[in-house]
């Protein structure tokens, strides 16, 4: 879970990094009382990297310019979201800046710290050129932070003000136990004194129970964007909402982003997508993969605006065996809903319409070799078809070819 900047920036505050003075605005008409001196940046707060691109980032001078900037940002959506918070901060004039981080290293089981002498536009195909980063191998103590800066070819005044936040920044993420802490970009002044511009933290999911104030965090913000039944009716589940035909069910965050990445760059239009790999964040009562996947299924089935549901697990998860079990339990009851259905309407609706989407399934891994098998098998109507296929690719295209299709439409 990611904070948005204005929660990034209390943080780092209450840490001791350096923020510049910032007001958080809810409308509008907040700027009317501004506590702090023009000029200002206006920030749309959702979870955006390009945001400054499309128009998310404003600079203003006057309080009748700066509301007309805020009325626009707040009805600009970036990445299908809508931001219900601004960010104005007061504007600084920077003469250098740098990227810093501190990140856990799954291969190495340690902390690393990162550093480099660019930020915003990093390559980072070329970044192993010009990344910097010094793996916590111990106790940590401010020697790492230091080796850090020197790394990065910093001296004197600079290079103490530096590893100072970097040390403030690994403190931040022992105490709250988190996977990411970055400050892109870490502005640097005239004078030499340096700001945390802009920041990410990125909370590790299953610390959250030992931190209440987390919990708290998490509750408020899972899924604040969201509109439509389906997602409301799936509470605080890893999702994303768009507004497309095909619904997006994967075993991890990576996974789903991939596929959805995939459908864009291939013509189609991705709907709800859902990371079924972990119970909610907040969820109090226990789950598994497999009652995740029917409850998805099942909330799915009810949003008429779906016309294809792809299935893409990959790897090892546990209950792997079940998932042909859910698959056709959800058919068989999706195919009496369709007939007590035409026996209502005495036969007279179009036999191609139906009352569940159709199913694209990629199911990789030795685990799924069976399920493969007996999905595969299951016997559906022809207009109610269930695709199994083992290449991505394959399975993106065909979704995309049966939501385009015009003989096909959900009653």
């Amino acid at each position: 879970m990611d904070l948005l900047e204005y929660q990034v920036k209390e943080w780092f505050a209450n840490i001791g990094i350096p923020v510049l003075p910032s007001q958080r605005i809810d409308h509008p008409t907040d700027l009317k009382r501004l506590k702090i001196d023009y000029p200002i940046v206006l920030k749309s707060q959702v979870n955006a990297a390009e945001r400054a691109k499309v128009g998310g980032v404003r600079f203003v001078e006057t309080t009748i310019d700066a509301i007309a900037a805020a009325r626009s940002i707040f009805n600009l959506p970036i990445l299908g979201q809508l931001p219900e918070v601004l960010l104005a901060e007061t504007k600084y004039e920077t003469e250098q800046e740098f990227y810093l981080a501190v990140v856990l290293d799954t291969a190495v089981c340690r902390p690393i710290l990162l550093g480099c002498t660019e930020a915003m536009d990093i390559d980072w195909d070329s970044a192993d050129e010009k990344m910097h980063y010094v793996v916590v191998e111990q106790e940590f103590s401010p020697f790492y932070a230091r080796q850090l800066a020197l790394k990065m070819g910093l001296q004197g005044a600079l290079m103490q003000s530096v590893s100072n936040v970097v040390e403030k920044m690994y403190q931040l993420f022992v105490e709250k136990d988190l996977d990411l802490v970055e400050i892109n970009p870490l502005g640097v002044s005239s004078s030499g004194q340096v700001m945390a511009l802009n920041g990410n933290v990125s909370i590790n999911e299953r610390a959250i129970g030992r931190h209440p104030n987390m919990a708290d965090i998490a509750k408020a913000m899972v899924n604040p964007y969201t509109s439509s039944n389906t997602i409301r009716n799936l509470g605080d589940w890893d999702v994303v909402e768009m507004h497309g035909k095909i619904a997006i069910l994967g075993n991890g965050a990576g996974l789903v982003m991939a596929t959805l990445d995939l459908v864009v760059n291939s013509g189609g239009k991705p709907g709800v997508c859902l990371n079924l790999r972990h119970a909610s964040v907040t969820e109090t009562s226990p789950t598994t993969f497999k009652s995740r996947l029917e409850q998805a299924l099942k909330n799915l089935a009810t949003d008429k605006s779906i016309q294809v549901i792809l299935i893409n697990f990959l790897g090892s998860i546990s209950q792997g065996s079940e998932v042909s079990e859910v698959i056709d339990d959800f058919v068989e009851s999706s195919m009496t809903e369709a007939q007590l259905f035409m026996a209502k309407s005495n036969g007279g609706k179009n036999r191609r319409e139906n009352s569940f989407p159709r199913l694209v399934v990629r199911l990789a891994g030795s685990e799924f070799i069976r399920a493969r098998i007996d999905i595969a098998a299951l016997k559906t109507p022809t207009d109610t078809s269930i695709t199994v296929v083992e290449n991505l690719d394959e399975g993106v295209a065909e979704a995309i070819r049966l939501a385009k299709s015009t003989a096909y439409r959900r009653f």
